[in-house]
């Protein structure tokens, strides 16, 4: 498992190129609340914004996680105890001010980046 990337991923650069391009500046691997240990993917700390980008196997995507057929009971407990961690990171950071976005890594980078895009704005307007 050590191969597997934290930060950096495929559907992660992919995102962030689309976003860049659109003229949105952002953090990247940003903790935003330095007393959680949970570091988002992209963060937009003036509109308070966090943004996962969620790998379809490892946090269970209803659409594309297929459960693997060997150690079963591990694979379970594991992927299931990542979709309770974000779970309470959602809830951490929506009590702390913060808007959490999930993205699937089968997401469309453009769809995703519209939807950010449009939510930042909508944040900085209400200000």
């Amino acid at each position: 498992m050590r191969g597997n990337r934290s930060r950096d991923t495929s559907p992660e650069k992919l995102l962030r190129k689309e976003l860049f391009e659109r003229g949105m500046r952002y953090r990247v691997s940003y903790r935003p609340l330095p007393s959680l240990r949970r570091t988002a993917d992209i963060a937009f700390p003036g509109a308070r914004v966090a943004v996962f980008v969620d790998g379809c196997f490892w946090h269970g995507c209803p659409e594309h996680c297929r459960w693997p057929a060997t150690n079963k009971e591990f694979w379970r407990k594991k992927i299931e105890g990542n979709q309770a961690r974000d779970s309470t990171t959602n809830h951490a950071l929506e009590e702390a001010g913060w808007v959490t976005v999930r993205v699937w890594e089968h997401e469309d980078p453009t769809e995703a980046a519209d939807r950010l895009i449009n939510l930042i704005a909508e944040r900085r307007a209400s200000r």
